[in-house]
């Protein structure tokens, strides 16, 4: 059986927004939904400067620090998330749980048996200037499944954008998004971005060469694309495919066709990353820049 879909929330409004972008989810797979706050003991904190160039001492949280204190106002975000899912999606059957824990520790956990993590692009208690909090980061890293981040509100009637590199890793984010273009009954737009650093090399004029081949980088590169959806147009008969071949650096390629998209679906790492590092630097681009939520795909058995 699937797990449920899981979301985070902290009381921010993006972590309200993730809230009914994971019901909809939940509704379309026909999954439950589990709602998760990840409840943190404040021990001090700041207080304003008395004045310019004063000190800011540090003090008592400005909030009941019970423990029945902290878990009256964790419920208390709970069932306002609660309550706005079973809005957006009345027939899901919503659980939540609030966890004492870090949250970057809490989700990750919650990862290993959900179907889909989802979570605001930034929460409370973010660093001024960071595009993307840390919680989302580290998931799309760590978690144990696919991670929805949700950014900035999506086009509603746009294709859902799938980055293609051509890489196995790649497999499992080409997978996703079929699935969801179908459930979502949306177009699909499968983008591949190539350069003269990651193309073969031309083919030479002598057929009998031994590097002999399709005529020019483009024609290597719309093969790779073809190759990698290879069998599933058959698997997803319904499913409006678009293949688009772009001249240029591929996190470039992916924050533009965000604008008009309604999700966008890449690998957590692709071809050319360096050996030991967890998350690509054009998933972390997408996620901090994309124009709509983004989904972070790993591969399974990829190392934590």
């Amino acid at each position: 059986m699937s797990g449920p879909v899981v979301v985070g929330v902290d009381g921010s409004e993006s972590s309200f927004a993730a809230v009914e972008a994971a019901a909809r989810e939940a509704r379309a797979r026909g999954l439950g939904l589990r709602v998760v706050h990840a409840l943190v003991w404040p021990v001090t904190y700041v207080l304003p400067r008395p004045s310019p160039g004063g000190t800011s001492p540090l003090g008592p949280p400005p909030m009941d620090t019970s423990e029945a204190g902290l878990r009256k106002m964790a419920g208390g975000l709970v069932t306002e998330a609660v309550g706005r899912a079973r809005a957006v999606a009345p027939g899901v059957q919503v659980s939540h749980a609030v966890v004492p824990g870090e949250p970057l520790t809490v989700l990750e956990a919650e990862s290993r048996a959900a179907e889909l993590v989802v979570v605001g692009s930034r929460g409370l208690g973010g660093f001024v200037g960071l595009l993307a909090g840390s919680t989302a980061v580290h998931l799309v890293a760590h978690g144990r499944c696919p991670v929805l981040v949700v950014r900035e509100q999506p086009r509603a009637d746009g294709p859902v954008v799938l980055g293609v590199d051509g890489s196995a890793a790649g497999g499992p984010a080409v997978d996703l998004a079929f699935a969801t273009a179908e459930r979502r009954k949306a177009p699909l737009v499968a983008l591949h971005a190539w350069t003269t650093w990651n193309a073969p090399l031309p083919a030479p004029q002598d057929a009998s060469a031994p590097y002999a081949g399709p005529p020019g980088a483009l024609a290597e590169e719309e093969t790779l694309l073809s190759e990698a959806l290879a069998g599933y147009r058959a698997r997803y008969p319904d499913v409006v495919v678009e293949r688009r071949v772009v001249h240029g650096r591929t996190r470039e390629a992916l924050i533009g066709a965000s604008r008009s998209a309604q999700l966008v679906v890449v690998g957590a790492r692709g071809r050319g990353g360096f050996a030991g590092l967890l998350l690509g630097s054009v998933s972390q681009a997408v996620l901090h820049h994309a124009h709509c939520p983004v989904a972070v795909v790993r591969a399974p058995g990829a190392r934590h």
